[in-house]
């Protein structure tokens, strides 16, 4: 890898960083990046999940105050979290790098799909809901939907904080500050769970997430603050712009 290529992921990764932290997405922004310095679509993924560990531990730390209670329940949904991960970190590993490719689109596809309609599923939830006489905190009720999306972001990564975002949103009554910091403290764990497979593995392309990782770790501090004062819509029609076209350019490039 050469410096401008370090320059570039580092780039990426202040801007990747700060959409993570503010809402989810990021790599549709890094997963790019990386391909373009010489990975392959499968190793890029792992070293995306891999990179922006620390970043979003950082920026939940960094307000921290708005953290639910380490309540027995939270510290189970936790538990249960890192084992969804865990396990599609694993899945990761098994799958072969041509599978990979070819599956790629659609889960670009998926991901952008999600960040587009966020805020209408988060509101049908809640209106499911309510419907039902009832409230989705943070206790073991709460599994139903963590479960499958830990397993996701532990394969694959892009759109977990959206699916975050939308769990603790829940969870938290609708106060979106207090979702935005827990959905990046469990990610932030998660990412560092399935960070720990690749490595053990020897999965880990270290130059390229190294420079991504430097460049996530400003980003997320940065991210950290504006995200108490930027318009999360402004950054979800940017997400879902870049999206749609690396669908399209993924699909052409794995399928025809």
């Amino acid at each position: 890898m050469d410096l401008l290529h370090i320059v570039i992921l580092a780039g990426t990764g202040i801007a990747a960083g700060a959409i993570a932290s503010v809402v989810g997405g990021a790599a549709v922004v890094v997963f790019p990046a990386l391909i373009a310095t010489g990975l392959s679509p499968q190793t890029a993924a792992i070293c995306n999940i891999t990179a922006l560990a620390p970043a979003t531990m950082l920026a939940a730390l960094s307000d921290r105050t708005q953290l639910p209670p380490f309540s027995r329940d939270f510290m189970r949904l936790i538990a249960v979290s890192v084992a969804g991960c865990g396990l599609g970190a694993a899945l990761l590993l098994l799958t072969p790098e041509r599978m990979f490719s070819g599956i790629v689109p659609l889960l670009l596809a998926f991901a952008t799909v999600l960040f587009a309609y966020a805020d209408r599923i988060n509101a049908y939830l809640h209106k499911r809901a309510a419907a039902r006489g009832r409230t989705i905190g943070l206790k073991l009720s709460s599994l139903q939907m963590l479960l499958p999306v830990s397993f996701y972001g532990g394969y694959f990564g892009a759109g977990l904080g959206i699916m975050l975002l939308g769990v603790f949103s829940l969870a938290t009554g609708g106060d979106y500050r207090s979702a935005n910091v827990t959905k990046n403290f469990v990610s932030s764990i998660n990412g560092t769970v399935a960070a720990a497979i690749f490595i053990s593995q020897g999965a880990v392309v270290w130059p390229q997430t190294l420079a991504l990782m430097a460049g996530m770790l400003g980003g997320g501090f940065i991210g950290a603050h504006i995200a108490r004062v930027i318009p999360r819509r402004f950054v979800r029609v940017l997400v879902v712009l870049v999206g749609a076209g690396l669908t399209v350019a993924f699909a052409r490039r794995y399928w025809f």
